[in-house]
């Protein structure tokens, strides 16, 4: 019965101020907070899924962007199955600092471990610095999952974790993540875990466009 049930440990990975809180708040609790404080170390939050009428239940870590953390960030790496990587489409310096993000994530997270690109704030289209063509071109270029969201309005977040989480699903069926590692146990705080039936496995589409 251990298998029908998985646990996947998500971290959300970026700069500072890119609204890596705001998504995870938006997935979990279906709420938008414009003035949050800056994450201190890492926060904390869960979700139930169903992906092919298997219960599912994401665990995830939102780590904090500024460079003094970033010791405590690369620890949460360990046993994660997937992890978002956000910037700021109206902001460059976010986009410019990707790389290095990826290259944390590489060297500290196993080689399994499924990566979304998130182009985040993308209801501000005004203020926009980072075109959805180059998020995509950074995605394709490094294997990457890639869709642009709004954290504010809703718009594809919920895709965002769920169709990275199908495809941990797939690579457990196939093999590529070991079943042992990510079966159902306790262990988290269940008073943060939010619960809801929402069915994965129907996202298959990489990339999703944003016309909020």
């Amino acid at each position: 019965m251990a298998q029908s049930n998985y646990v996947f440990k998500y971290i959300i990975i970026g700069d500072s101020g890119v609204g890596k809180s705001c998504l995870l708040l938006q997935f979990t609790d279906k709420r938008f907070e414009p003035l949050h404080d800056l994450t201190i170390g890492v926060e904390f939050g869960a979700r139930l899924i169903s992906i092919q009428g298997r219960s599912v239940k994401l665990q995830i870590w939102d780590t904090a962007g500024q460079e003094s953390f970033r010791s405590i960030t690369r620890s949460y790496y360990r046993g994660a199955s997937g992890a978002l990587l956000v910037y700021d489409v109206t902001r460059r310096d976010t986009f410019t600092h990707l790389q290095s993000w990826l290259e944390d994530a590489k060297a500290n997270a196993n080689t399994a471990l499924v990566i979304m690109l998130i182009g985040n704030k993308c209801d501000l289209d005004s203020k926009r610095q980072v075109s959805r063509e180059e998020g995509e071109a950074f995605a394709r270029s490094n294997g990457l999952m890639f869709m642009e969201t709004s954290a504010k309005t809703s718009k594809n977040v919920d895709d965002a974790f769920l169709q990275t989480a199908a495809l941990i699903y797939d690579n457990v069926q196939l093999g590529v993540i070991d079943a042992s590692v990510v079966s159902g146990r306790p262990g988290m705080p269940t008073s943060n875990t939010h619960t809801a039936n929402v069915n994965a496995n129907n996202n298959n589409n990489n990339s999703s466009s944003c016309a909020c």
